[in-house]
């Protein structure tokens, strides 16, 4: 590829934004198209890069008009009939996906290779950290905002490349990575695959994928066919037996735990996470796996007290369980889980950490179909809660779909549910007599974020004058 500028069509998402980032690191002309301008954004065209908002052909940047030279990325979230796509398309520039331009950048690196259907972004930014950390290099493109490194694109020294492996429209079957996890397979996208198992055997041919010589991490229970017989397979697991789980967990304080990582080497004892819940144990066995399999592929060592240390200072992933308040007399936590497993996962994580407290949750469904097919399922997991408020359904790249709303998971749940919009969000939940509030969603939620922090801490602070 001989280009020196890039134009990206979805430039403000977070996958798109971070290969943004890496072509304004290595020196490359970056321009691009968003919806709406995001925090994402502003940083881009703080470091660089000229975005527009508008989707109209005069307002792309006359240099990035002229096709020699110019590379289009685009990801799948824009519409074929997007006006500029069309004019590039009818032009002739050189256009390639988000993900066939990561595939081209994994090229020439120990690709460690993060993949499933939830719980992929943490385990994938504890990964890149561990590497920087344990290892002293890696670079890592991350589907989310790590608060260790403040950004989704991390850009070290060495061989090692972590990558978020997105399943979404079959992104992930653009790589050929050396180490792979598979965190689960659930029923997932059925607008792009159809049934479940499209998806399952859409994670088997990712599998079929990595090279030979190299290992599958996945986790026990996930039911795919695996007959790659050139690698390694793994199982692991939070706690229960197999080639890697935690075993000896104990409260260490705020949620956290310790616990002991099995491994087929050995017990790595005296482990401390600096997030808290068992999921992100989970996740931690995951990427300590993964570490281990790199480390005998690539004749290395691997440092318990240096892992020790980095995993004790991980502070987890914006969005990802992520503590706004954290009181004895309220708490707030967002949450990107947009998922019936996921928002399974978290709850009960939240209830394993607050014994005894109400939990209220505020839920924004994702996709017009994803609510349709999984209904039940929202329903069911959004019952573990106390009480439940719904927002409208935030349509991403979707057409409404008719008789499809909130009311449908609403309907179903068992446990007293209201409806709201954003704009009154944070009036609402001031008014409620809430202990533990969680926010979940893949929308624009979490623009309500501060709001309902402000809201809940001016009522902590009332209570307690």
């Amino acid at each position: 590829m001989d280009f020196s500028r890039v134009y990206f069509l979805g430039i403000g998402g977070i996958g798109m934004s971070a290969l943004a980032r890496y072509f304004i690191h290595e020196g490359v002309a970056v321009a691009g198209y968003d919806l709406t301008p995001s925090a994402l954004t502003a940083q881009l065209e703080a470091e660089g890069a000229q975005i527009h908002y508008d989707d109209n052909i005069e307002l792309i940047p006359e240099a990035f008009r002229d096709k020699s030279g110019t590379m289009v990325v685009y990801t799948p979230a824009v519409p074929a009939d997007h006006s500029e796509m069309v004019w590039f398309t009818e032009n002739g520039f050189c256009i390639e996906k988000r993900s066939q331009m990561l595939g081209h950048l994994t090229r020439g690196k120990y690709v460690m290779a993060v993949a499933g259907t939830h719980g992929k972004t943490t385990t994938t930014t504890l990964l890149s950290w561990l590497n920087t950390q344990v290892t002293g290099g890696g670079s890592a493109f991350l589907g989310g905002i790590s608060r260790n490194f403040d950004s989704n694109l991390v850009l070290g020294d060495g061989k090692r490349m972590a990558v978020e492996a997105d399943e979404f429209d079959r992104s992930f079957l653009r790589l050929e990575p050396d180490v792979a996890v598979i965190t689960s397979a659930d029923a997932d996208h059925l607008d792009i695959y159809g049934t479940h198992e499209a998806v399952k055997e859409a994670f088997t041919q990712f599998a079929r994928q990595i090279h030979a010589g190299g290992a599958l991490v996945i986790k026990q229970g996930v039911d795919i066919l695996i007959d790659n017989d050139a690698i390694d397979v793994w199982r692991y697991s939070c706690d229960e037996p197999c080639d890697f789980h935690a075993c000896n967990i104990r409260p260490a304080g705020g949620g956290r735990s310790t616990y002991d990582i099995v491994t087929p080497d050995g017990v790595i004892t005296e482990c401390t996470l600096g997030t808290p819940g068992r999921l992100n144990i989970e996740n931690s066995v995951a990427a300590v796996a993964m570490m281990w399999c790199a480390a005998r592929a690539l004749g290395e060592s691997l440092d318990e007290e240096r892992l020790r240390k980095a995993l004790a200072d991980f502070e987890g992933v914006k969005r990802r369980m992520e503590f706004y308040i954290n009181t004895p007399q309220a708490v707030y936590i967002d949450d990107y889980a947009h998922h019936p497993r996921e928002l399974t996962a978290t709850l009960t994580s939240i209830r394993d950490m607050f014994p005894g407290r109400r939990i209220t949750v505020v839920f924004q469904p994702h996709l017009y179909t994803r609510t349709r097919d999984l209904c039940g399922g929202f329903a069911e997991a959004l019952s573990l809660a106390d009480e439940v408020v719904l927002l409208p359904i935030y349509p991403a790249r979707e057409l409404p779909i008719e008789g499809v709303t909130s009311r449908m998971i609403g309907d179903a749940v068992t446990v007293p549910c209201r409806y709201s919009d954003r704009e009154h969000l944070a009036e609402l939940i001031s008014a409620m007599d809430t202990d533990i509030t969680i926010t979940f969603g893949a929308g624009n939620i979490d623009a309500c974020c501060k709001s309902i922090a402000e809201a809940i801490q001016k009522r902590i602070e009332h209570t307690t004058r």
